[in-house]
């Protein structure tokens, strides 16, 4: 494993278990993004005594106080109960995008830009967004639906007003598993990235691997395993997916 890939290997087990490092360092690394005790001790105070406020006071309470956390927090933007961050100041976030019940933004990385999502967009409960040491960007509109899983270990684009269904999942990642001697949790991450066009229907379950373009206007049936490139202006079905016919 080359050290590129090395430095892509980001794992919760492998900091948490690194010697040298006292417990708050590791806290500090994994989960705030920054080793500054005052913004550890604003992050904990804000996160415990306003995520999980129910009703129309916690929305209140979280919309003044989770800006003086994240990076960027635009106009009308709602925070439902039990959203949670990693390296809340390379989260960024437009006017009036909505992150329901329990969604997690993870922009965790050593020199990411993190997770950007622009003008009313919805993360739907539930919802993953994760980056390892990569980068997600959402352009307006783009909607995600519950527990859908979004992993970046370089970069995942969503185009505008592209909407994704339950349990979708995108995997900007891949492990390398070359060395049948070597553990496939040891052997790193190799990632190209993944671009989602605008005005797309990403189906109920449907997962995109690392390496896909998908064009605009794509409708993707429910459950369709999509591992190569899908032209724009297309539906398509089936594990692997297949295009059954042209969007007129």
């Amino acid at each position: 494993m080359n050290r590129d890939e090395k430095k892509l290997n980001i794992q919760i087990q492998h900091e948490y278990g690194s010697k040298g490092k006292s417990r708050l360092r590791q806290y500090q690394d994994l989960v705030i993004g920054s080793r500054s005790l005052w913004f550890l001790v604003k992050f904990e105070i804000i996160t415990l005594f306003f995520s999980r406020i129910p009703g129309a006071l916690g929305i209140l309470l979280r919309k003044t106080f989770y800006p003086m956390i994240l990076g960027k927090v635009g106009h009308g933007v709602v925070f439902g109960t039990d959203v949670w961050f990693r390296h809340p100041m390379k989260i960024k976030i437009g006017d009036r995008t909505i992150l329901d019940d329990g969604a997690f933004l993870d922009a965790k990385g050593d020199g990411n830009h993190g997770i950007r999502l622009g003008n009313n967009c919805y993360i739907g409960r539930g919802s993953i967004l994760s980056c390892k040491d990569g980068n997600i960007e959402f352009e307006d509109f783009v909607n995600i639906s519950t527990w859908c899983n979004i992993s970046s270990n370089s970069s995942i684009t969503i185009g505008k007003k592209t909407l994704l269904g339950p349990y979708a999942s995108i995997f900007a990642t891949s492990h390398n598993f070359d060395d049948v001697d070597e553990a496939v949790l040891d052997h790193g991450w190799t990632s190209k990235g993944v671009k989602i066009g605008k005005n797309c229907w990403i189906g109920a379950r449907v997962t995109v691997l690392d390496g896909i373009d998908i064009g605009d206007n794509v409708v993707l049936g429910a459950g369709a395993l999509v591992n190569k490139d899908i032209q724009p202006n297309v539906v398509a079905i089936g594990s692997p997916a297949k295009v059954i016919k042209e969007r007129k």
